[in-house]
């Protein structure tokens, strides 16, 4: 099917996709029981609050990492190597700046940020202590991302995903030898700046030699290039403030009305439910790099290939999302039991199993959403990152009002919900702006023929 579908490198994009999920999940499998066995669950709770300050910290990229990936694709697909290397270098440019930014910012409130979580003095002080190196951590994390999307623009994302997890895998090796040498929660942070640090080598190793370009020369600085890139990373980064909103908020509210002991829960289940949804999620993101660069000159063959793209890919989730996810749902709780051992929190599978639902909805908008990036539409994927967030807050405070309660169930629930709403609007703007007619954010269909894969 994939040999209909698709050209020979996305098709090998897409199952290196699938390929680094199953990796990563292995990795994420071996790293939580490990970091809960030698921090315990509030000492970890300490750093997933650190961690959601670098969440907060991402909304200073701009959107510029998708951006660059969309952009990058375009002029490769024309062979314009001089407005790619344009690209790149005033990427970098802007995310140092802003970067610079939101390290001032966390520095100037960071007492302030810390007393949100309603810590103990102890876990207070050790949040204020690692701040200042995490707030640094961040905006090098720009950087390495823009770095790492210029990789995947190039066509090689099946290269970019294997880096990340190569990255992925040295942080946790140098994690646990650095616990077992007992040096706490600075393993996780002396961890992770490692990973990013190769990450970021690798990445712009390979960039290089796939395409001769100098990323570094002031010189390729292009006013142009970069309003290009802030114009469409805005409707980028409008939907990522609201989608990253989504959990340090839970946090917050988790932390002040239930415990910091209960975040790992919300953590874990969170994320092993979105680590089964990205065995498939993560090789569709090869759409969009290859939509940017086949649109790059509109015609009506073009067009129908982006639908009939689309529509085998919704069928693929239909046939392999649902299987997966019914699986991991009938054998959450004894999974889950010999995983975490005498660490199994009570409340972890009910929530996973609301989660998997949750994300088996998502799954089926995620050809929508990414084939609308790579033709320009940000504004709907503004929406798209908009509308599951307002829900679900919408309903969780409704909620709250009416019971005076608050748990973890709440939050999965109106989750749940919310994803159904914004997946429902991409499937329909999708049909809108592709099923009788495609016009792209920029170009209009012209009748230039473009060779076919």
């Amino acid at each position: 099917m994939f040999k209909r579908l698709f050209c020979s490198q996305l098709r090998i994009n897409m199952v290196s996709g699938v390929a680094v999920t199953v990796i990563n999940s292995i990795v994420l499998a071996v790293a939580y029981p490990l970091y809960l066995h030698f921090l315990g669950y509030e000492q970890y709770g300490i750093w997933l609050v650190l961690s959601t300050v670098l969440s907060f910290a991402q909304l200073g990229n701009l959107g510029i990492g998708p951006a660059v990936t969309k952009l990058v694709a375009e002029e490769y697909g024309r062979n314009n190597l001089e407005a790619v290397q344009q690209y790149v270098t005033s990427a970098v440019a802007i995310l140092v700046v802003s970067g610079t930014i939101v390290v001032a910012l966390i520095l100037l409130f960071r007492t302030p940020i810390v007393a949100l979580f309603k810590l103990s003095p102890e876990n207070a002080r050790t949040v204020l202590w690692l701040l200042p190196y995490m707030a640094c951590l961040s905006a090098y994390v720009f950087v390495v991302q823009a770095v790492n999307a210029a990789l995947a623009g190039l066509g090689r994302m099946d290269l970019a995903n294997y880096i990340h997890t190569g990255g992925r895998i040295i942080a946790v090796a140098v994690a646990a030898v650095m616990l077992l040498l007992g040096r706490g929660i600075t393993s996780l942070l002396v961890a992770s700046t490692l990973s990013y640090m190769f990450v970021h080598a690798a990445s712009m190793v390979l960039v290089r030699r796939i395409a001769p370009i100098h990323t570094l020369r002031p010189r390729n600085l292009d006013l142009q290039r970069a309003k290009r890139l802030i114009g469409f990373g805005s409707g980028i980064m409008g939907g990522t403030v609201i989608a990253m909103l989504f959990h340090p908020i839970n946090k917050i509210l988790l932390s002040r009305y239930v415990g910091v002991a209960i975040i790992p829960a919300y953590e874990i289940g969170y994320n092993a439910a979105m680590q089964v949804r990205a065995v498939m999620e993560v090789g569709l993101r090869a759409i969009l790099p290859e939509i940017s660069r086949i649109s790059a000159i509109m015609t009506e063959s073009v067009r129908r290939r982006i639908i009939h793209i689309n529509q085998h890919a919704l069928k693929l989730m239909l046939a392999i999302g649902v299987p997966l996810c019914g699986i991991v749902f009938m054998f959450v709780e004894p999974l889950l039991r010999v995983w975490l051992g005498d660490g199994f929190p009570p409340q972890l599978p009910p929530f996973l199993r609301i989660m998997l639902v949750a994300s088996l909805m998502s799954l089926l908008a995620v050809p929508a959403h990414y084939t609308l990036m790579g033709l320009g539409y940000v504004r709907l994927s503004f929406a798209g990152y908009a509308i599951p967030v307002l829900v679900h807050f919408l309903l969780l405070g409704l909620v709250t009002f009416l019971t005076r309660e608050f748990g973890l169930l709440y939050i999965g629930y109106t989750t749940a919900i919310g994803i159904a709403v914004g997946g429902l609007y991409l499937l329909v703007m999708l049909h809108m702006y592709c099923g009788h007619r495609l016009i792209t954010a920029d170009k209009a269909v012209v009748g230039i023929p473009v060779s076919e894969c």
